[in-house]
């Protein structure tokens, strides 16, 4: 497995870690919206408090993460019931 060490700043801390070479442009990107998450709060909100901006972030990439789960599985379940009158069909014509 090849690794990278790398460090990835969010908000004025740096964090290293080791990643995978094929993982370290997603890590980065991630790393890059949490910052502009911060900024976006610390600048909407007037806050400076580093908890209170990393709670609030933490929170909107929460709701984030259901509202996308919802929508796979809303995805999900039409899938399985067009496959399901597909499979009705066929079962049909056999």
């Amino acid at each position: 497995m090849n690794t990278l060490s790398i460090k990835i700043k969010i908000g004025d801390r740096e964090y290293p870690m080791k990643v995978k070479v094929e993982d370290e442009a997603k890590i980065r990107r991630a790393g890059k919206l949490i910052n502009d998450k911060l900024k976006r709060y610390r600048e909407e909100f007037g806050l400076d408090d580093r908890q209170d901006l990393l709670a609030m972030v933490a929170f909107d990439c929460m709701v984030e993460t259901m509202e996308s789960s919802e929508l796979n599985s809303e995805e999900s379940d039409q899938i399985r019931s067009t496959l399901t009158q597909i499979n009705d069909q066929l079962t049909s014509l056999i």
